[in-house]
This record gives structure tokens, C-alpha cells and sequence, in this order.
């Protein structure tokens, strides 16, 4: 059940519509994007054939199992798939963009990367994959990635924090220091040695870039302990014998939250904006993954195919400026000057 606290916040971040439909838009598009196979893939998503229902969406079948030669997955895009869908009664319902992120269209008369067309809504790229299947995925990949990179950031973040502005003194001076020699360390040339040593792959991204986007929020964190520890309701915890990590976690922290909070979107937009950068410089996800930065690096190469770069370009800035205006919103909900 909404407690008194939190509708009161909703009420005041819904005085804002420009933030309420920034997060509304955000949510539907990702929202749509969790079911991007069902949205954007090369298999129907239902079919009859000789009187049989299949279900390619869900489940593979082998070209064997329509007739063919081969026991390999059909290529429902085959000339052998197309006509046996196309006589006999037989049909087959495709998903509204009949591409996913790494088919190839070997049927383009253009030279890759082509133009937009019936076949390919918003064009392909320089290997004949389809751009709007890989804008697709690539946005729910960046999206997915910076939500587990700022939960992480967030956890370690508040525990550095908690422990450097309950504690203060000695610990406060020693995790300082710790942390201002842990943040002087060359980022992005630690990126690259790792991402010689090491098969690039996302997960390693993130345990990377996990070490260091813990440093912002702690120190937010870190002063919001300092300010609270010596508050007259710690002091009574104190006093009934509380120990420190009840009073943590159910006094501070709780009345701590408010900076963690409007730290999140700004903190999930930084996130896009890291892994789009450093796919655009090749030292991302693996290079078949799809991805907004590999598409931009493909539009730098390749400048006279616009839809390149300018669709990822509406994709990129679309979602920091949603990002952003959700982010206000939030904050100027929880100002108390605001209210």
C-alpha cells in the first residue's frame, strides 16, 4: 500500500507534465523493447504448413521438417521457406519488422550500406543488417546495461559512503585518501590493457566500470551520514541501545535517500552515454552485438549514408533528454522549497 510520503511525491512530480510524459514515454519504450524478438526477427512468429501450426518465435525447427535437404534451423527468408509459404494454403505471420539485429539482406540490389526501403525500414549498415533491428536491441542493451552498472554504483556507493560519514574520524581519512588515489587511476587506459588481455564481452565491461562509478555517489552519501549523525532521533537510538547498523539502516539511511534517489537517472543517462562511447571507439561489447556506438562509428565511416548516423543520433539524444527530464522531476519533487 502507497504510504502518505510517497503520494505526496507523486503528486508533486506529476505538476510538471513535461516530466510526467518523459517518464511515461521512457517506460513504454522500454517497456516494448523487453520483447524486441517478438517486434523485430527474421522467424514468423506463426505459420501453417500442410495443415500444421508452428511456432519459429519459440521454438526451432529443422528445414527437414518442411520437405528440405538440410537439418539445419530454416531460414524462413530462404526462396526454398518463401514458396513453400506462398502455395498450398500455407501462411506465415512475421513480426511488424521482419529483421532482427544480425540478419543480413542478400537480396539488397544496393550496395551496403543501402537506403531505406520496403525490405528495410530505416536502411542497413555496412554488412547488410538491418539499422532499425539493431537500434532496437541496441537500445534495450544500453538500457539493461546501465540500470545493473547504476545499481552496482549504487550499493557500493552507499555502503562506502554510510561507513566514511557514520563512523567519520579516522575512518572518514583513511577511506578519503583511499578513494582519492582509486579515482586518479587512468580509467580508460585500465579499459583498454583489460580489453587486451581479455575477450571484450559485457560483463567485463561492467565489473570495470564498476570499480570507479561508485565514487560520485558515495561522496553524496557520505555527507548526508555526516549531517545526520549527530541529529536529536540518532542520538535517542543511541541511547536505547541501538546498534550501529540499526541505526544505519533504519534511521540515516532512510532520511539519506533523497540525493541517492535524484543521483539515479542522471547517473543511468552517464551510463548510456560511457558504453556508447566506448563501443564507438571499439572498446565495448563484442562487435556483433548491437549497439548505438558501433552505429555511429559506422556512420563516421560511411558519412554518405545519413540514416546511419542520424537515426542513432534521434536514439542517443531521445533518451539522455528523457532521461534528463525524468531526473529533474525528481529532484524537484523531493525540494522541499518546491512544495
Amino acid at each position: 500500500m502507497i504510504n502518505e510520503k510517497t503520494r505526496n511525491l507523486w503528486n508533486n512530480y506529476k505538476t510538471s507534465k513535461r516530466n510526467v510524459y518523459s517518464l511515461y514515454i521512457f517506460s513504454f519504450i522500454f517497456f516494448v523493447t523487453l520483447f524486441a524478438e517478438l517486434i523485430s526477427n527474421d522467424k514468423p512468429l506463426i505459420m501453417k504448413v500442410d495443415n500444421q501450426i508452428y511456432a519459429p518465435i519459440f521454438f526451432d525447427y529443422p528445414e527437414t521438417q518442411f520437405g528440405g535437404f538440410f537439418d539445419t534451423e530454416a531460414d524462413y527468408k530462404d526462396k526454398f521457406m518463401t514458396d513453400l509459404l506462398s502455395h498450398n494454403g500455407n501462411w506465415a505471420v512475421f513480426p511488424l519488422n521482419p529483421n532482427t539485429y544480425d540478419s543480413i539482406n542478400l537480396d539488397n540490389p544496393s550496395p551496403n550500406p543501402a537506403a531505406p526501403s520496403v525490405h528495410n525500414y530505416l536502411g542497413t549498415d555496412d554488412r547488410g543488417r538491418d539499422v532499425l533491428a539493431r537500434l532496437i536491441y541496441g537500445f534495450r542493451l544500453s538500457v539493461i546495461f546501465a540500470l545493473v552498472l547504476t545499481f552496482i554504483a549504487v550499493v557500493i556507493g552507499i555502503f562506502f559512503g554510510a561507513i566514511q560519514g557514520y563512523f567519520a574520524g579516522r575512518t572518514d581519512l583513511f577511506l578519503q585518501r583511499f578513494i582519492e588515489i582509486w579515482s586518479s587511476m587512468p580509467e580508460l587506459y585500465l579499459l583498454i590493457i583489460f580489453s587486451s588481455l581479455f575477450e571484450p564481452s559485457l560483463t567485463l565491461l561492467i565489473i570495470l566500470l564498476s570499480l570507479f562509478g561508485w565514487i560520485g555517489l558515495s561522496d553524496y552519501v557520505r555527507a548526508e551520514f555526516l549531517k545526520g549523525r549527530n541529529m536529536d532521533y540518532v542520538i535517542a537510538a543511541r541511547t536505547m541501545g541501538l546498534t550501529n547498523y540499526q541505526i544505519i539502516m533504519r534511521h540515516i539511511l532512510p532520511n539519506s535517500m533523497v540525493s541517492v534517489i535524484t543521483f539515479l537517472p542522471f547517473r543511468i543517462s552517464g551510463a548510456i552515454l560511457i558504453l556508447t562511447s566506448l563501443d564507438f571507439l571499439g572498446l565495448g561489447v563484442p562487435p556483433d552485438t548491437p549497439s548505438l556506438g558501433e552505429l555511429l562509428s559506422q556512420g563516421k565511416e560511411n558519412i554518405e549514408a545519413w540514416w546511419l548516423s542520424l537515426t542513432t543520433f534521434f536514439v542517443l539524444v531521445g533518451t539522455l533528454l528523457l532521461l534528463i527530464f525524468i531526473g529533474e522531476g525528481i529532484r524537484e519533487s523531493m525540494d522541499s522549497r518546491s512544495r
